[in-house]
């Protein structure tokens, strides 16, 4: 089977490119004939076309990405697979989704999503984003690197870290976690949180309101967003560095870095909705605070990403779910259980470990990935 891989290449440090990458990566172990491309450069995808030949196009992006990840190669002759996150709401290419043979997606609740918006369900598997759970493991305390990481962050050695990262901290739930923190303060050890976040102009402004917000609760000498660039080498060594991982997202589709603290052995906090509800388990390796709202739209403004023109306005048939708010009282509850008791959050870790290395592995979501196609495509 001989299969390129469409996705943000040579991979940038973010989520989508890392998930393309572990897959190209995890099939190359396994010892399939597999190439990569940006699923952008369509002189080198048209390059492959030509003389690689492969059996499979598998793309990895958002369901606006049709046009470069399915609808390209489907103009060469090439079978497409696309492998989708949702981001809330299908806007677009529902009749060309539906007539695809397979789609790939990373969770069960966008499954959901996509049936929700239109789009069949009976040609949809899912097949999870991929692990290293080499490179994410348990690592000592005092390991060096360890050791470097949280000093740079500001933690002493008697310190508990709380730690949440995305490309801002509310979108991670993060001001939901502080308002938590602000009610369990005086009945935990001393802490600090941590929220590692992207530079970019959206951070920026949702930094400032974030710092406002951590004064109005009398937590500003407590937490910090380091905002800096990274490469994925670092990430092993900034998860290991946390004591409990904590991101109750408003939005996940996935939930890598909650997958990856698992694999370092670190508890979680989470929030039971979306694809937290396939990769993390309530009470074993993670806590999963309640749902307190669901913000609903009736209408948006869509542009070119979604492929319409710009400031297309389209008005819903009913309400979409646009994002969540976890229960800020269940995250004081796990707050107060993890940082008081070091047995649970070891037992929590192991258990996070465990699941992570044998259902989210790269190399195991590789192998899915070639019995997909196998099974629904007839691929030898």
């Amino acid at each position: 089977m001989k299969i390129l891989v469409l996705y943000d290449y040579p991979p940038a440090p973010g989520g989508l490119a890392t998930q393309g990458d572990l897959l190209y990566h995890g099939l190359l172990a396994m010892g399939v004939d597999a190439k990569a491309a940006h699923l952008k450069s369509d002189l080198e995808k048209e390059w492959y076309y030509r003389w690689f030949k492969p059996d499979a196009v598998v793309g990895v992006g958002f369901w606006g990405d049709y046009p470069d990840i399915v609808q390209h190669p489907q103009s060469f002759g090439m079978t497409a697979v696309p492998w989708l996150l949702a981001d809330g709401y299908v806007a677009n290419y529902r009749q060309e989704l539906n007539v695809l043979p397979l789609i790939l997606v990373t969770a069960n609740w966008v499954k959901e999503t996509f049936v929700r918006d239109g789009i069949r369900g009976d040609h949809m598997v899912v097949l999870p984003v991929g692990c290293d759970t080499d490179a994410f493991i348990p690592r000592a305390a005092d390991d060096p690197k360890v050791r470097a990481m949280r000093g740079i962050l500001g933690v002493s050695p008697d310190q508990l870290l709380v730690l949440t990262v995305g490309g801002d901290a509310a979108s991670k739930g993060g001001r939901e976690v502080m308002a938590a923190m602000a009610q369990v303060r005086e009945e935990v050890p001393d802490f600090r949180y941590v929220c590692k976040v992207w530079p970019q102009p959206r951070t920026e402004v949702q930094n400032a309101l974030d710092l406002e917000l951590a004064r109005e609760l009398g937590m500003k000498d407590r937490v910090s967003f380091p905002t800096h660039r990274v490469s994925r080498d670092l990430m092993p060594y900034l998860m290991a560095a946390c004591d409990v991982y904590a991101a109750p997202s408003r939005l996940e589709g996935f939930g890598m870095p909650q997958v990856e603290a698992g694999a370092c052995g670190k508890p979680v906090i989470g929030i039971r909705a979306m694809a937290m509800l396939d990769t993390l388990v309530d009470g074993e390796t993670a806590f999963l605070a309640g749902v307190a709202h669901a913000n609903t739209v009736t209408e948006a403004v869509l542009g070119p990403a979604a492929g319409y023109p710009p400031d297309t306005h389209v008005i819903f048939d009913r309400p979409r779910v646009a994002d969540y708010r976890a229960s800020v009282p269940g995250i004081a509850v796990a707050l107060r259980k993890l940082l008081n008791d070091p047995a649970l959050r070891q037992r929590m870790g192991a258990a996070g470990r465990a699941r992570a290395v044998e259902r989210f592995d790269y190399r195991l979501v590789a192998r899915q990935l070639v019995a997909i196609l196998a099974e629904h495509l007839g691929m030898p």
